[in-house]
């Protein structure tokens, strides 16, 4: 009898132990399965509608006004040029260079439904960036962050007035950074998306997810005797979008130092480990301008460029750079190899001479 009892409560005891196990089991699925339907909720909700709200009334569209008959501006002719992004709460708006060169009057529409003349502050074709200016009170002004960087993968909206229908935003990731060779203005720097850009985008905001300004659209890519660049979109940087707009605010004009070549990269092993320098990548100059700088100084066409001020040359994009950052006037000292032989030549940097459009 004893016996009995005690296997009787031994499979009570067992059976009570997997059915706590069993609903244990059952809550931890439970919580995981909650968890899981939350977070594909989140999912389904995620949305950019805070960055947005942030950068979009800085966002302006661009018109070139049509003057006819002398009507006033509310009632004149207004024809959709591109976008541009107010930067500063004076008024100071960036947009590209090509939006605005055959402008006759240029008119700025804000979101909120102003419009105002604006002024051309000044024009850099180098970078297709311009400044121009409104009068007008309580501007929204676009959230810059110098200090975060655009990297490959994050994703990026797009705000401009395509095809003048309205604002519009994009979207996409950033798909290169530092793209060069796809520009004919001889800028090199391009943050590559896949954020549509279209007619009417060029001069627009492209920003981060937390809705600051990141770069300026400049173009899709366009491919020769092809249409669109398929998903190859381009923006100007903000650091050098900010360097650009601070010079042409104080001078009008960016001043750019020359030195009157024309040069491609040459990989030399042969020459880098004569000169105990990894992976050189020197400069050739194929051709010089006559009476220019490199001219006066002696150099030659064939010339290989491998330092400048003392810095190793790393391609003809970071040898541009250098001599463009460089004060015209200024006497530089570069190396070179000539043949066989090493030798520093010194050249004065001349001023880089930029001939705009007569503007009407």
């Amino acid at each position: 009898m004893f016996k009995d009892t005690l296997l009787y409560l031994s499979k009570a005891i067992a059976f009570g132990l997997v059915m706590a196990a069993v609903v244990l089991a059952f809550n931890h699925f439970s919580k995981s399965s909650v968890n899981l339907f939350q977070q594909s909720d989140d999912l389904q909700r995620m949305s950019f509608n805070t960055a947005v709200r942030k950068a979009a009334p800085a966002v302006v569209n661009i018109y070139n006004l049509g003057m006819s008959q002398n009507r006033p501006l509310n009632k004149s002719k207004l024809q959709g040029l591109g976008s541009g992004v107010i930067m500063r709460s004076e008024g100071y708006i960036i947009t590209n260079y090509h939006v605005v060169e055959d402008a006759d009057e240029i008119v700025v529409a804000l979101q909120d439904g102003r419009k105002f003349s604006a002024d051309i502050v000044g024009l850099d074709f180098d970078t297709d960036l311009a400044v121009l200016k409104i009068e007008g009170d309580k501007l929204p002004v676009v959230h810059v962050d110098l200090s975060s960087p655009a990297n490959v993968g994050d994703i990026v909206l797009a705000i401009g007035n395509p095809y003048n229908i309205g604002q519009t935003i994009t979207q996409g990731i950033i798909s290169a950074t530092g793209r060069t060779g796809l520009s004919s203005t001889g800028y090199q720097d391009f943050i590559q998306t896949d954020a549509a850009i279209n007619a009417g985008n060029s001069g627009g905001a492209l920003i981060d997810t937390t809705g600051s300004l990141i770069g300026i659209n400049t173009a899709a890519y366009q491919l020769r005797n092809e249409g669109g660049g398929h998903g190859i979109n381009l923006a100007v940087p903000i650091k050098l979008v900010y360097d650009i707009m601070g010079k042409l605010i104080k001078d009008g004009r960016v001043i750019r130092g020359a030195l009157g070549i024309s040069g491609e990269e040459v990989i030399n092993p042969v020459v880098g480990q004569m000169l105990k320098i990894a992976n050189l990548r020197a400069v050739v100059i194929n051709s010089m301008e006559t009476n220019g700088p490199a001219a006066k100084a002696g150099l030659q066409p064939g010339d290989l460029i491998i330092k400048y001020r003392g810095e190793v040359v790393m391609g003809v994009t970071m040898l541009m750079d250098r001599i463009a950052e460089t004060k015209p006037g200024t006497e530089v000292t570069m190396q070179i190899v000539r043949g066989s032989k090493i030798m520093d030549v010194k050249v004065e940097i001349a001023e880089k001479q930029v001939s705009y459009p007569d503007r009407k």
